[in-house]
Order: C-alpha cells, then sequence, then structure tokens
C-alpha cells in the first residue's frame, strides 16, 4: 500500500493534539521533538493511502488557523517492513465493492493540477512551438511529427484544472481555466491560419483530413480518455497521461481548424472545431464523473455544499453540449 510521510510542524502546545490525533488512526509516528526555546514542535507521521486524507483534515482543523504551522506531504519510496500490510478482510471488501482509496490527496491533487490553469509565458510559449509543430506535421502528412506535438500537450492541463475547480467549487480556478483554454485554444486556430497564408498546403494529406472526420467513436474516445487522465492523477500515475495526451489531442484538431480557415476550406474547418469541441467536452465531463466517483470534494460542509450544487450544474451543462455536439455530428454526416 503506498505510504507517504506527513510532516507537522507547528507551535509546541500543538504536540499533544497532534499526537492524539495520530494515535487514533493508522499511522506511525517516526519521529516528533520540541524545541522550546523556539517554542516549536515537529512530528513526522507515516501514514497509509487509506488514511492520509483524513489526516490532514484532522490536522488542519488543529493547525489551520496557525500562521506559523505547516503540514507537508514528503513522498516515500519504499517501506521495510510494511507496516500496513492490508488485511485480509479489507482486501476482500475492496473486491466486492470495487473501490480502492485514493491513493492521491486533495492537497496533492489541487498540486499537480492547479497550475496547468495558469496563463503564464510558458504555457504560451508551449502553444506556440507545439501548435507550429503541429502545423507543420498536419502539412507535410508527417504522422511522426503530429505525435510528439500532442505529447507536449499544453491545452490539456487548464481542461483537468477546470473540472477539478468545479468538483472543489474554486470559482478563481475556475476562471483562471477559462482563460487559459481560451488563449490556448483561440492561439493555436490563429496560429495554424497564419501558417497556411505563408505555406503551401495540401488539404488531401490525411492527417488533416483525419481531423475533419468526426463521428461517435470521436465521442467514445474522448470520454475514455478524460477518464483515463483523472484515473491516473488520483491513482498516483501520472505516467499515464502520455497515452492520454496521444489519444485525445487538442492541438491537432486546433490547428487544423486554423489551417482549413486560412486556406478558405470552411466546410472542413468547421468539421475541425467540431471534433476539438468534442474532445474538450467529452474530456472535461469525464473528468468530473471521475473527481465525482473518487470522491474529491473541499473540506467544510459549506464547501462541500457549495461543490456539490457546481459539480451537478457543471454536469448538466457539458451532459447538454455534449448531446447539441452528437446531434451536430449526426447532421453532419448526413449533410457530407
Amino acid at each position: 500500500m503506498s505510504s507517504k510521510i506527513i510532516e507537522v510542524v507547528g507551535p509546541a502546545g500543538h504536540l499533544d493534539t497532534v499526537l492524539g490525533i495520530a494515535d487514533g488512526l493508522t499511522v506511525e509516528v517516526l519521529w516528533h521533538g520540541v524545541d522550546e526555546n523556539r517554542d516549536r514542535m515537529a512530528v513526522h507521521i507515516l501514514v497509509s493511502t487509506e488514511y492520509r486524507q483524513r489526516l490532514m483534515d484532522d490536522l488542519y482543523r488543529v493547525l489551520g488557523a496557525s500562521e506559523t504551522a505547516r503540514i507537508l506531504v514528503l513522498p516515500v519510496e519504499a517501506v521495510l517492513p510494511d507496516p500496513f500490510q492490508e488485511p485480509q478482510e479489507d482486501k476482500a471488501k475492496e473486491a466486492e465493492t470495487g473501490k480502492k482509496a485514493r491513493a492521491v490527496s486533495r492537497e496533492e491533487l489541487y498540486n499537480n493540477v492547479a497550475g496547468g490553469a495558469d496563463l503564464t509565458g510558458q504555457f504560451v510559449l508551449l502553444t506556440v512551438l507545439s501548435t507550429i509543430v503541429a502545423a507543420i506535421g498536419l502539412l507535410e502528412d508527417n504522422v511522426a511529427v503530429v505525435i510528439g506535438a500532442m505529447v507536449i500537450a499544453p491545452l490539456l492541463g487548464p481542461n483537468l484544472a477546470l473540472a477539478l475547480g468545479t468538483s472543489m467549487a474554486d470559482t478563481q480556478l475556475i476562471g483562471r481555466s477559462l482563460r487559459t483554454n481560451a488563449a490556448g485554444l483561440g492561439g493555436a486556430i490563429l496560429i495554424g491560419a497564419v501558417l497556411a497564408m505563408v505555406m503551401s498546403v495540401d488539404i488531401g494529406a490525411r492527417e488533416l483530413q483525419i481531423r475533419t472526420e468526426v463521428g461517435l467513436d470521436s465521442v467514445a474516445l474522448a470520454l475514455a480518455s478524460g477518464a483515463a487522465a483523472v484515473l491516473s492523477l488520483t491513482t498516483g500515475l501520472p505516467t499515464v497521461l502520455v497515452g492520454v495526451m496521444v489519444a485525445v489531442a487538442l492541438l491537432p484538431p486546433a490547428a487544423t481548424a486554423g489551417i482549413m480557415l486560412g486556406s478558405g476550406e470552411f466546410s472542413a474547418a468547421y468539421m475541425a472545431v467540431l471534433l476539438l469541441a468534442v474532445n474538450v467536452v467529452c474530456v472535461n465531463l469525464a473528468a468530473k464523473l471521475v473527481f465525482l466517483y473518487q470522491g474529491v470534494r473541499p473540506r467544510g460542509r459549506v464547501q462541500q455544499e457549495a461543490a456539490a450544487h457546481s459539480m451537478a450544474g457543471y454536469l448538466f451543462l457539458w451532459a447538454i453540449t455534449l448531446a447539441l455536439l452528437v446531434f451536430l455530428i449526426l447532421e453532419a454526416d448526413v449533410r457530407f
């Protein structure tokens, strides 16, 4: 079972309370000490996946109001012998319910995802460079170059951050995600259009044509990929994200839409935009459903109630949008 070290630093008067919290859970206090001259205490706690979020919440309730207290989550590569060997009855219960404790705490998840919502110079530069790479690969019909642009995938970050923001009722994170998403997608389409005007374009290139084809299979692929992305984050397996980046790439259809607009191929541009919209909507919808299933929600009853309303509203919005996109896909199949 995955373990982490929770290091608690704060006023010395909280030591007994922190040790009492640890004593009530399946954790192991590795070390604790007090510096009386500085009125500081430090506690190192080894905690398993199952109790990590509960321990952090309990500690925050005690220390959250202290300006000098800190709760740090430190990685652990291995523990020998394993003090949290999973009992057989717990394994049987997991097998029966099909649900295992989330391997990543709320705070770790937020730290990993929220950065993708920031509209920084690095994000803009990555978007510009990856769009150029994708556009050249599309124009030259070079699948290896297109996959390279997919792996860079700067646009996946703000979409996952948007899904997390609605799960946590974090309006600031939602706003930052929407702004960054709009800037990234709009910039990618604009760059594609400019490149189409200055380069020779063969609109019959297979890599371009693939991004102007959208069907119900595209919906299923995007939903599955969005769910896989969030599962990889919540289970502590971020390497899976590389496969997701390739499976549900956002940059190639955005670049294709720009290239087709710059070439005056408005019907093809419409189909590329439709594919892009399907990917964005499905990634967000699937991500929200997985966050809901994994129990990702804010701390505190008031915040949890706000998050429940936020999640319900956004799920309804994305579901209605997806239904509209499916209608447009079916209509496009008939028209074209």
